[in-house]
């Protein structure tokens, strides 16, 4: 296994487990129930150590792909530039995750505070994980970028010629 395959393996992981923990967090506290929102939190801190991982392996997935006929480097310094920035939104929605893991265990009156702050950041970070998410896809599906439709009508033109 090289480390494209283990950078597909891994990339979705920080994706979903945001997604989820999201979810899993609104309802928590909808209901006010503090496994739920634990349970949220252990996603969250499961999020930011596969968004690590994704993050280390991308590096080596880009040296293997990049000079691939239509890839180019451009899509993949915007969809590195996007991952870094969401990276780090995970570090930090880990750590709260973490201190709000302790606040509940502890029965501290913060924890609330943490709850809603997780929640916040979580919201932030689900607007990356949809552009990190497009952004890697359109490195190998050009059917899902911008520029599709141009591309297929100019292959079109170029075979019918």
């Amino acid at each position: 296994m090289n480390e494209a395959h283990l950078h597909l393996v891994v990339n979705h992981f920080p994706i979903i487990g945001l997604f989820f923990g999201f979810g899993i967090l609104t309802v928590g506290l909808f209901l006010k129930n503090k496994t739920v929102i634990n349970t949220a939190y252990a996603l969250f801190v499961v999020a930011a150590v596969f968004g690590a991982i994704s993050l280390g392996t991308g590096e080596g997935a880009e040296e293997l792909v990049e000079d691939m006929p239509d890839i180019g480097k451009q899509i993949i310094h915007e969809h590195e530039e996007l991952a870094e920035k969401f990276s780090v939104l995970l570090y930090v929605l880990g750590v709260i995750s973490l201190v709000g893991l302790y606040l509940n265990f502890k029965n501290n009156g913060k924890a609330i505070l943490f709850s809603f702050l997780a929640l916040v950041v979580a919201v932030i970070g689900l607007f990356f994980a949809q552009k990190v998410g497009t952004s890697g896809g359109e490195i190998r599906h050009t059917e899902i970028r911008e520029n599709a439709n141009a591309m297929v009508n100019g292959s079109v033109k170029q075979s019918q010629e």
